[in-house]
Protein backbone atom coordinates (compact mmCIF):
# COMPACT_ATOMS: atom_id res chain seq x y z
CA UNK A 1 0.00 0.00 0.00
CA UNK A 2 2.70 2.42 0.96
CA UNK A 3 4.53 1.48 -2.63
CA UNK A 4 0.91 2.57 -4.21
CA UNK A 5 1.09 5.98 -1.75
CA UNK A 6 4.30 6.72 -3.34
CA UNK A 7 3.65 6.32 -6.87
CA UNK A 8 0.60 8.77 -6.26
CA UNK A 9 2.29 11.36 -4.40
CA UNK A 10 5.14 11.29 -7.23
CA UNK A 11 2.65 11.43 -10.08
CA UNK A 12 1.20 14.50 -8.56
CA UNK A 13 3.87 16.36 -7.94
CA UNK A 14 5.44 15.73 -11.29
CA UNK A 15 2.10 16.95 -12.67
CA UNK A 16 2.31 19.99 -10.78
CA UNK A 17 5.97 20.73 -11.62
CA UNK A 18 4.38 20.40 -15.75
CA UNK A 19 1.19 22.89 -14.73
CA UNK A 20 3.63 25.44 -13.11
CA UNK A 21 6.22 24.85 -16.09
CA UNK A 22 3.54 25.33 -18.42
CA UNK A 23 1.90 27.97 -16.51
CA UNK A 24 4.71 30.17 -16.47
CA UNK A 25 5.30 30.20 -20.37
CA UNK A 26 3.32 33.03 -21.72
CA UNK A 27 4.76 32.67 -24.68
CA UNK A 28 5.70 29.96 -27.84
CA UNK A 29 9.19 28.57 -27.14
CA UNK A 30 12.10 31.43 -28.24
CA UNK A 31 14.17 29.90 -30.74
CA UNK A 32 14.94 26.55 -31.97
CA UNK A 33 17.49 23.84 -33.47
CA UNK A 34 17.14 23.18 -37.08
CA UNK A 35 19.06 19.96 -36.28
CA UNK A 36 16.72 18.69 -34.44
CA UNK A 37 14.05 18.20 -37.44
CA UNK A 38 17.13 17.18 -39.69
CA UNK A 39 18.07 14.65 -37.46
CA UNK A 40 14.81 13.20 -36.73
CA UNK A 41 14.34 12.73 -40.72
CA UNK A 42 17.82 10.71 -41.57
CA UNK A 43 16.98 9.77 -45.33
CA UNK A 44 20.74 8.30 -45.45
CA UNK A 45 22.63 5.66 -44.55
CA UNK A 46 26.30 5.34 -43.16
CA UNK A 47 29.07 4.80 -45.68
CA UNK A 48 31.53 2.12 -46.00
CA UNK A 49 33.23 3.91 -48.93
CA UNK A 50 37.04 5.25 -48.41
CA UNK A 51 38.74 8.66 -49.42
CA UNK A 52 42.08 9.98 -49.44
CA UNK A 53 42.47 13.74 -49.82
CA UNK A 54 44.79 16.09 -49.91
CA UNK A 55 44.45 19.59 -48.49
CA UNK A 56 46.30 22.63 -49.61
CA UNK A 57 47.64 25.86 -47.58
CA UNK A 58 49.31 29.28 -47.29
CA UNK A 59 51.12 28.32 -43.92
CA UNK A 60 54.02 26.53 -43.24
CA UNK A 61 54.14 24.10 -40.66
CA UNK A 62 55.67 25.89 -37.89
CA UNK A 63 52.84 28.32 -38.26
CA UNK A 64 49.77 27.49 -35.87
CA UNK A 65 47.47 28.32 -38.94
CA UNK A 66 48.61 24.73 -39.90
CA UNK A 67 47.65 23.17 -36.87
CA UNK A 68 44.15 24.53 -37.01
CA UNK A 69 44.04 23.22 -40.40
CA UNK A 70 45.13 19.75 -38.99
CA UNK A 71 42.91 19.73 -36.34
CA UNK A 72 40.14 19.35 -39.17
CA UNK A 73 41.91 16.76 -40.61
CA UNK A 74 42.47 14.57 -37.52
CA UNK A 75 39.16 15.36 -36.27
CA UNK A 76 37.54 14.41 -39.51
CA UNK A 77 39.77 11.02 -39.84
CA UNK A 78 38.50 10.16 -36.30
CA UNK A 79 34.64 10.64 -36.87
CA UNK A 80 35.13 8.61 -39.71
CA UNK A 81 37.52 6.16 -38.03
CA UNK A 82 39.67 6.35 -40.95
CA UNK A 83 37.74 6.16 -43.94
CA UNK A 84 38.08 9.56 -44.79
CA UNK A 85 41.91 10.37 -44.75
CA UNK A 86 42.70 14.21 -45.72
CA UNK A 87 46.75 14.48 -45.67
CA UNK A 88 47.45 18.55 -44.82
CA UNK A 89 50.12 19.69 -47.47
CA UNK A 90 52.44 23.15 -46.33
CA UNK A 91 52.80 26.15 -48.68
CA UNK A 92 55.20 24.69 -51.34
CA UNK A 93 55.20 21.06 -51.07
CA UNK A 94 52.18 20.63 -53.86
CA UNK A 95 51.46 24.81 -54.66
CA UNK A 96 53.04 27.81 -54.15
CA UNK A 97 51.27 29.31 -50.49
CA UNK A 98 49.19 31.57 -52.48
CA UNK A 99 48.19 29.08 -55.47
CA UNK A 100 45.58 27.31 -53.02
CA UNK A 101 42.93 28.50 -54.24
CA UNK A 102 43.11 27.81 -57.81
CA UNK A 103 44.82 24.10 -56.57
CA UNK A 104 41.60 23.15 -55.01
CA UNK A 105 38.95 24.92 -57.72
CA UNK A 106 40.62 22.98 -60.26
CA UNK A 107 40.65 19.63 -58.20
CA UNK A 108 44.98 19.45 -57.79
CA UNK A 109 43.51 19.18 -54.44
CA UNK A 110 40.81 17.82 -52.58
CA UNK A 111 40.51 20.72 -49.71
CA UNK A 112 42.12 24.06 -48.92
CA UNK A 113 42.42 26.37 -45.51
CA UNK A 114 42.94 29.63 -45.88
CA UNK A 115 42.44 33.18 -44.18
CA UNK A 116 39.99 34.49 -46.74
CA UNK A 117 41.11 38.19 -47.43
CA UNK A 118 43.98 36.39 -49.53
CA UNK A 119 41.62 36.38 -52.19
CA UNK A 120 40.87 39.85 -51.77
CA UNK A 121 41.93 40.70 -55.90
CA UNK A 122 39.26 38.13 -56.84
CA UNK A 123 36.48 39.27 -55.18
CA UNK A 124 36.41 41.82 -52.59
CA UNK A 125 34.07 39.92 -50.35
CA UNK A 126 36.21 37.73 -49.49
CA UNK A 127 38.31 40.33 -47.06
CA UNK A 128 34.82 40.58 -44.80
CA UNK A 129 35.14 36.81 -44.41
CA UNK A 130 38.42 37.02 -42.78
CA UNK A 131 38.58 40.09 -40.88
CA UNK A 132 36.78 43.82 -41.23
CA UNK A 133 38.87 46.43 -39.69
CA UNK A 134 36.65 47.92 -36.32
CA UNK A 135 34.28 44.74 -37.35
CA UNK A 136 32.92 41.70 -35.77
CA UNK A 137 35.47 39.66 -33.29
CA UNK A 138 35.11 35.94 -32.57
CA UNK A 139 32.32 35.88 -30.66
CA UNK A 140 30.51 38.35 -33.63
CA UNK A 141 31.68 36.20 -36.40
CA UNK A 142 30.48 32.63 -34.60
CA UNK A 143 27.16 34.50 -34.31
CA UNK A 144 26.70 36.13 -37.79
CA UNK A 145 28.05 33.03 -39.64
CA UNK A 146 26.23 30.29 -38.00
CA UNK A 147 22.90 32.27 -36.84
CA UNK A 148 22.64 35.14 -39.58
CA UNK A 149 23.26 33.85 -42.60
CA UNK A 150 27.39 34.50 -42.69
CA UNK A 151 28.49 30.74 -44.10
CA UNK A 152 25.63 30.49 -46.27
CA UNK A 153 26.97 33.54 -48.01
CA UNK A 154 30.55 32.40 -47.19
CA UNK A 155 29.68 29.82 -49.04
CA UNK A 156 28.18 31.01 -51.96
CA UNK A 157 30.95 33.42 -52.81
CA UNK A 158 33.60 30.20 -53.06
CA UNK A 159 30.63 28.66 -54.75
CA UNK A 160 31.59 31.21 -57.84
CA UNK A 161 34.74 28.90 -58.26
CA UNK A 162 33.83 25.79 -58.19
CA UNK A 163 33.69 25.07 -54.34
CA UNK A 164 32.00 24.45 -51.38
CA UNK A 165 32.59 26.47 -47.75
CA UNK A 166 33.17 25.87 -44.19
CA UNK A 167 34.16 28.18 -41.37
CA UNK A 168 37.02 26.44 -40.21
CA UNK A 169 38.94 28.54 -37.65
CA UNK A 170 39.31 31.66 -35.42
CA UNK A 171 42.75 32.45 -33.77
CA UNK A 172 41.75 35.88 -32.28
CA UNK A 173 42.12 39.46 -33.15
CA UNK A 174 45.37 40.12 -33.73
CA UNK A 175 48.51 42.33 -32.13
CA UNK A 176 48.90 45.86 -33.77
CA UNK A 177 52.33 47.29 -35.42
CA UNK A 178 55.63 46.15 -34.23
CA UNK A 179 57.34 49.47 -34.73
CA UNK A 180 60.57 50.81 -33.91
CA UNK A 181 59.19 54.34 -33.80
CA UNK A 182 56.30 55.20 -31.53
CA UNK A 183 52.80 55.78 -33.19
CA UNK A 184 49.63 56.76 -31.13
CA UNK A 185 48.31 59.38 -33.41
CA UNK A 186 47.30 59.40 -37.21
CA UNK A 187 50.33 62.21 -37.86
CA UNK A 188 52.75 59.83 -36.67
CA UNK A 189 51.55 57.06 -39.05
CA UNK A 190 52.82 59.63 -41.99
CA UNK A 191 55.30 58.62 -43.55
CA UNK A 192 56.09 55.31 -42.20
CA UNK A 193 56.57 52.36 -44.00
CA UNK A 194 54.30 49.56 -43.23
CA UNK A 195 53.66 46.04 -43.78
CA UNK A 196 49.93 45.22 -43.62
CA UNK A 197 47.41 43.70 -46.11
CA UNK A 198 43.82 43.86 -47.43
CA UNK A 199 41.01 46.49 -46.84
CA UNK A 200 43.95 48.15 -43.99
CA UNK A 201 46.67 48.75 -46.33
CA UNK A 202 44.69 50.68 -48.09
CA UNK A 203 43.11 52.57 -44.77
CA UNK A 204 46.94 53.15 -43.83
CA UNK A 205 47.69 54.68 -47.63
CA UNK A 206 45.25 57.26 -46.64
CA UNK A 207 46.97 58.49 -43.52
CA UNK A 208 50.00 58.90 -45.28
CA UNK A 209 52.42 55.65 -44.79
CA UNK A 210 53.93 53.67 -47.33
CA UNK A 211 52.48 50.38 -47.23
CA UNK A 212 53.44 46.88 -48.48
CA UNK A 213 51.56 43.38 -48.21
CA UNK A 214 54.70 41.62 -47.33
CA UNK A 215 54.28 37.79 -47.00
CA UNK A 216 54.75 37.12 -43.35
CA UNK A 217 57.92 34.56 -44.11
CA UNK A 218 59.49 38.05 -45.64
CA UNK A 219 58.51 40.62 -42.29
CA UNK A 220 61.44 39.20 -39.75
CA UNK A 221 64.24 40.03 -42.43
CA UNK A 222 62.41 43.04 -43.44
CA UNK A 223 61.97 44.26 -40.11
CA UNK A 224 65.89 43.85 -39.08
CA UNK A 225 67.14 45.57 -41.79
CA UNK A 226 64.90 48.32 -41.61
CA UNK A 227 62.87 47.83 -45.07
CA UNK A 228 59.38 48.85 -43.16
CA UNK A 229 59.58 50.80 -39.99
CA UNK A 230 56.97 48.32 -38.33
CA UNK A 231 54.89 45.30 -39.58
CA UNK A 232 51.64 43.39 -38.26
CA UNK A 233 50.84 39.74 -38.91
CA UNK A 234 48.59 37.68 -36.79
CA UNK A 235 47.86 36.73 -33.57
CA UNK A 236 50.15 36.64 -30.21
CA UNK A 237 50.56 33.38 -29.81
CA UNK A 238 51.34 33.49 -34.03
CA UNK A 239 53.59 36.19 -33.71
CA UNK A 240 55.58 35.34 -31.05
CA UNK A 241 57.79 32.53 -32.59
CA UNK A 242 58.55 34.80 -35.76
CA UNK A 243 60.71 36.78 -33.07
CA UNK A 244 59.50 40.02 -34.24
CA UNK A 245 60.23 41.46 -30.65
CA UNK A 246 64.08 40.64 -31.19
CA UNK A 247 63.99 43.50 -34.18
CA UNK A 248 61.19 45.91 -32.64
CA UNK A 249 61.19 48.22 -29.37
CA UNK A 250 57.11 48.90 -29.51
CA UNK A 251 54.18 47.27 -30.28
CA UNK A 252 51.51 49.63 -30.95
CA UNK A 253 47.73 48.66 -29.68
CA UNK A 254 45.38 47.93 -30.41
CA UNK A 255 44.93 45.72 -33.40
CA UNK A 256 41.76 47.29 -35.05
CA UNK A 257 42.68 46.01 -38.61
CA UNK A 258 41.96 42.70 -37.18
CA UNK A 259 39.35 42.90 -34.44
CA UNK A 260 39.52 38.69 -35.19
CA UNK A 261 41.06 36.06 -37.70
CA UNK A 262 38.63 34.44 -39.50
CA UNK A 263 40.00 31.29 -41.49
CA UNK A 264 37.80 28.86 -44.18
CA UNK A 265 37.69 25.50 -45.06
CA UNK A 266 37.29 25.22 -48.93
CA UNK A 267 36.64 22.26 -50.85
CA UNK A 268 36.42 21.21 -54.60
CA UNK A 269 32.75 21.24 -55.36
CA UNK A 270 33.14 18.05 -57.41
CA UNK A 271 34.70 16.12 -54.93
CA UNK A 272 32.76 17.63 -52.22
CA UNK A 273 29.78 15.90 -54.08
CA UNK A 274 30.88 12.57 -54.94
CA UNK A 275 31.68 12.23 -50.98
CA UNK A 276 28.52 10.21 -49.71
CA UNK A 277 26.01 12.31 -47.61
CA UNK A 278 26.90 10.50 -43.83
CA UNK A 279 30.66 11.91 -44.57
CA UNK A 280 29.50 15.88 -45.90
CA UNK A 281 27.58 16.22 -42.02
CA UNK A 282 30.53 14.91 -40.51
CA UNK A 283 32.76 17.49 -42.47
CA UNK A 284 29.83 19.89 -41.16
CA UNK A 285 30.62 18.74 -37.32
CA UNK A 286 33.95 18.94 -38.07
CA UNK A 287 34.38 22.35 -39.17
CA UNK A 288 32.33 23.59 -36.54
CA UNK A 289 34.63 22.05 -34.00
CA UNK A 290 37.40 23.09 -35.17
CA UNK A 291 36.29 26.64 -35.48
CA UNK A 292 35.12 26.63 -31.33
CA UNK A 293 38.04 24.54 -30.41
CA UNK A 294 40.11 26.57 -32.26
CA UNK A 295 39.09 30.02 -30.29
CA UNK A 296 39.94 28.69 -26.98
CA UNK A 297 42.79 26.94 -27.44
CA UNK A 298 44.31 29.90 -29.39
CA UNK A 299 43.41 32.72 -26.97
CA UNK A 300 44.92 30.96 -24.13
CA UNK A 301 48.57 30.71 -26.10
CA UNK A 302 47.52 34.29 -26.99
CA UNK A 303 47.80 35.16 -23.00
CA UNK A 304 50.91 33.14 -22.80
CA UNK A 305 52.14 34.93 -25.58
CA UNK A 306 51.31 38.52 -24.06
CA UNK A 307 53.14 37.81 -20.98
CA UNK A 308 56.37 36.66 -23.17
CA UNK A 309 56.15 39.29 -25.05
CA UNK A 310 55.82 42.54 -22.56
CA UNK A 311 59.83 41.14 -20.97
CA UNK A 312 61.10 42.18 -24.73
CA UNK A 313 58.86 45.09 -25.66
CA UNK A 314 57.13 48.45 -24.80
CA UNK A 315 53.13 48.61 -25.73
CA UNK A 316 52.08 51.54 -27.16
CA UNK A 317 48.16 52.16 -26.90
CA UNK A 318 46.94 54.81 -29.31
CA UNK A 319 44.79 57.30 -27.83
CA UNK A 320 40.93 57.68 -28.17
CA UNK A 321 40.79 60.08 -30.58
CA UNK A 322 43.25 58.39 -32.66
CA UNK A 323 40.99 55.46 -33.03
CA UNK A 324 38.21 57.60 -33.34
CA UNK A 325 39.53 59.07 -36.46
CA UNK A 326 40.55 55.57 -38.08
CA UNK A 327 36.81 54.51 -37.80
CA UNK A 328 35.43 57.09 -39.38
CA UNK A 329 38.21 57.17 -42.01
CA UNK A 330 37.39 52.99 -42.09
CA UNK A 331 33.86 53.79 -42.39
CA UNK A 332 34.35 56.19 -45.15
CA UNK A 333 36.33 53.39 -47.24
CA UNK A 334 34.20 50.77 -46.56
CA UNK A 335 31.46 52.84 -48.03
CA UNK A 336 32.95 54.74 -50.92
CA UNK A 337 34.95 52.20 -52.25
CA UNK A 338 34.57 48.80 -51.01
CA UNK A 339 30.60 48.18 -51.71
CA UNK A 340 31.03 49.96 -54.83
CA UNK A 341 33.46 47.92 -56.09
CA UNK A 342 31.84 44.22 -55.35
CA UNK A 343 28.11 44.05 -54.72
CA UNK A 344 28.76 40.97 -52.81
CA UNK A 345 30.98 42.67 -50.63
CA UNK A 346 28.20 45.59 -49.91
CA UNK A 347 25.65 42.63 -49.19
CA UNK A 348 27.95 40.58 -46.85
CA UNK A 349 28.95 44.21 -45.13
CA UNK A 350 25.90 45.17 -44.70
CA UNK A 351 24.26 42.13 -43.31
CA UNK A 352 27.40 42.23 -40.42
CA UNK A 353 26.85 45.98 -39.98
CA UNK A 354 23.02 44.94 -39.33
CA UNK A 355 23.82 42.44 -36.88
CA UNK A 356 26.20 44.68 -35.02
CA UNK A 357 23.46 47.36 -34.72
CA UNK A 358 20.59 44.72 -33.34
CA UNK A 359 23.39 43.38 -31.26
CA UNK A 360 24.67 46.76 -29.09
CA UNK A 361 21.72 46.63 -27.02
CA UNK A 362 22.96 43.28 -25.47
CA UNK A 363 25.80 44.20 -25.72
CA UNK A 364 26.07 47.22 -23.48
CA UNK A 365 23.62 45.47 -21.03
CA UNK A 366 26.44 42.98 -20.31
CA UNK A 367 29.38 45.60 -20.15
CA UNK A 368 30.54 45.57 -16.49
CA UNK A 369 30.77 41.62 -16.04
CA UNK A 370 30.82 40.70 -19.89
CA UNK A 371 34.82 39.97 -19.36
CA UNK A 372 36.91 37.88 -16.44
CA UNK A 373 38.84 41.24 -15.00
CA UNK A 374 40.86 41.01 -12.02
CA UNK A 375 39.49 41.85 -9.10
CA UNK A 376 42.06 44.68 -7.94
CA UNK A 377 41.37 46.03 -11.37
CA UNK A 378 37.68 45.98 -11.24
CA UNK A 379 37.14 47.34 -7.59
CA UNK A 380 39.89 50.44 -9.55
CA UNK A 381 36.41 50.68 -12.08
CA UNK A 382 38.75 49.35 -14.67
CA UNK A 383 36.59 48.27 -16.87
CA UNK A 384 34.05 48.86 -19.61
CA UNK A 385 30.58 50.23 -18.59
CA UNK A 386 27.23 51.92 -20.58
CA UNK A 387 24.79 53.57 -18.41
Amino acid sequence: MRRYLALIVALLFGLCVFAGTASAMKRSKFGQDDRHEMAEEVDFEQSDKTFDWKMVMPWSEGLLFYDVAQHFCDTVRLLTAGKVDITPYSAGEIVPAMQSFEAVQQGTAEVGHDWPGYWKGKNEAFVAFASVPFGLDKEGYNIWLYERGGAEMMDKLYGRYNMKALPGGNVGQELGFFSNKKATSPKDFKGLRLRTPGWWMDIMTNFGASVSPLPGGEVYLALERGVVDAAEFSSPAITYPMGFDQVTEYVIEPGVHQPSCQNALFFNKDAWNKLPKHYQEIMKIAAKETQMWSQAWQENLNAKAIKALQDKVEFVKMDKETLIEMRKETKEYLDNKVKQRSEMAKKVLNSQEKFIQEFDAWRKMRSGVNEPIPYEEYVEGNFWYYE
